[in-house]
């Protein structure tokens, strides 16, 4: 596909608009291609489009399954095709790409074998009733630049199973790959079950204010979370908010340094740190500290940084200028407030938005890159005396997503895991995802969770069946 012959798709149909926007590839800070910037009026088409085709769409539940299972064999045909474009857009080495594409083929597939069926509540000789889910009816989906489109996946599979249509609004950052997916998508799916449109922030502010859709389901920052909560009060739309995460990993005092450095460092850098949930603060034990320091420095300075589409590259770069610009600006408060850069500490030479894997040691809480989320390459490691404290600090944050522990005795770790104040606990592992469980957030970390039956239900209205005897 060229990235130049970009459309969006509404009720079933390839569209071009009026104006465009510029795409950047990371590797490069250039702009490569230009995106379709959908109107006021586009968007109404597109709600219009959902709202018709959701009437015979909610009716045929077997139609329904067969389409998303025609949906996942889209995408395992087409996800060579299409890395390429998600690596150029996105910034990530072109075997995350790929994986990526795959992966977004298993959660359709995954849903389209999913059961749901009533719960019975009452069989006896005064009545028989039964709890069934209904669909809400046009879903308003936002994404983000991270993982374009497998997060949509998240939304849209679900969304389709049970019932609902889908108008779908990828970041501006990255949005040609997920036009490419829903014009591939178009082929065995209904006109106007699924819709894509892309654009700015103004759009995304049409979206959730706009009177057709019953649910919004959004991924991003706990910033805009909030704009969209209240936008959608009014209408008492109802909203899965999956926002930012600064999530902890505690090593517990006799943990094996060598055998969790490379997992450790992997659960924070994956896809260059621009993962919500992955690791964002390590807790050491004093004694263990300095020598995962250097574990982890090591790692950091011997991995291969650079453009995705260099098949020896094992990271790339942050995807956009303003989250490098962050990255950069919370490393250098925290060189300026004390700590001590064990590897990388600023940008690479050369063009793009490369960021060198930055280790930092000898921060405490309060300082910015350990209380905020820094969404890139670049990982504190504090030291602790008592695991108590540890925890505490752990939990002592507005962020509530998912944690790890590492340790030598599970039984220790599942202990400590208990108390941690997040949706997802790993031990001895992290960012361990799948379609089958649950993932969301406490506290400003979400609202509602993804995936498996749980994501399911959050696209349905429950209903009670009653029939008396």
């Amino acid at each position: 596909m060229d990235a130049d012959d970009t459309r969006m798709t509404i009720d079933g149909r390839q569209v071009a608009a009026e104006h465009t926007f510029d795409v950047r590839n990371p590797a490069t800070g250039e702009v490569f291609a230009r995106a379709p910037d959908c109107s006021r009026e586009q968007l109404d088409e597109a709600m219009a489009a959902a709202e018709r085709a959701q009437r015979d769409w909610r009716t045929d539940e077997d139609t329904r399954r067969k389409a998303l299972a025609a949906c996942a064999d889209t995408l395992f045909a087409h996800a060579e095709e299409i890395a390429p474009l998600l690596t150029a857009e996105q910034g990530k080495p072109l075997q995350a790409a790929t994986e990526e594409l795959l992966g977004t083929g298993v959660w359709f597939k995954y849903y389209a074998n999913l059961e749901l069926e009533p719960e019975v509540i009452q069989d006896d000789d005064k009545a028989y009733a039964e709890v069934v889910r209904r669909p809400m009816g046009v879903v308003a989906a936002i994404t983000p630049w991270n993982f374009p489109v497998i997060l949509g996946s998240w939304k849209v599979a679900p969304a389709l199973r049970a019932g609902n249509t889908v108008v779908l609004k990828p970041s501006p950052y990255t949005p040609l790959s997920t036009l490419r997916v829903a014009q591939l998508l178009s082929e065995v799916l209904p006109p106007g079950v699924l819709n894509v449109v892309s654009g700015g922030d103004d759009l995304g502010r049409w979206m959730t204010a706009h009177p057709t859709p019953r649910k919004i389901s959004f991924t991003g920052s706990v910033a805009t979370g909030k704009h969209v909560a209240a936008a959608a009060a009014p209408d008492l739309k109802r909203v899965t908010l999956e926002l930012g995460g600064n999530d902890p990993a505690i090593v517990l005092d006799g943990t094996d340094v060598e055998q969790v450095a490379a997992k450790l460092f992997w659960g924070a850098f994956a896809n260059s740190g621009q993962v919500c949930s992955a690791i964002k603060r390590v807790y050491a034990p004093r004694g263990a500290h300095d020598d995962l320091v250097e574990a982890l420095a090591e790692q950091a300075r011997t991995v291969r940084v650079g453009d995705g589409m260099d098949p020896e590259s094992k990271l790339g770069p942050v995807n956009n200028r303003m989250q490098f610009d962050k990255v950069r600006e919370l490393v250098d408060d925290a060189v300026a407030s004390g700590g001590s850069v064990a590897a990388g500490g600023g940008p690479v030479d050369g063009p793009g938005y490369f960021f060198s894997p930055t280790i930092i040691a000898g921060l405490s809480d309060g300082a910015r890159l350990v209380d905020e989320e820094q969404f890139g390459p670049a990982l504190p490691v504090i030291a602790y005396d008592d695991v108590e404290d540890a925890v505490a600090r752990a939990n002592g944050t507005h962020f509530g997503l998912s944690g790890s522990v590492w340790a030598n005795d599970p039984e220790q770790a599942r202990a400590i895991a208990d108390r941690l104040e997040c949706g997802t606990v790993w031990i001895n592992s992290h960012l361990a995802l799948a379609p089958h469980q649950p993932f969301g957030g406490f506290k400003w970390s979400g609202v509602g969770v993804e995936n498996g039956p749980w994501g399911l239900a959050g696209f349905t209205e429950t209903q009670v069946q009653y029939q008396a005897r």
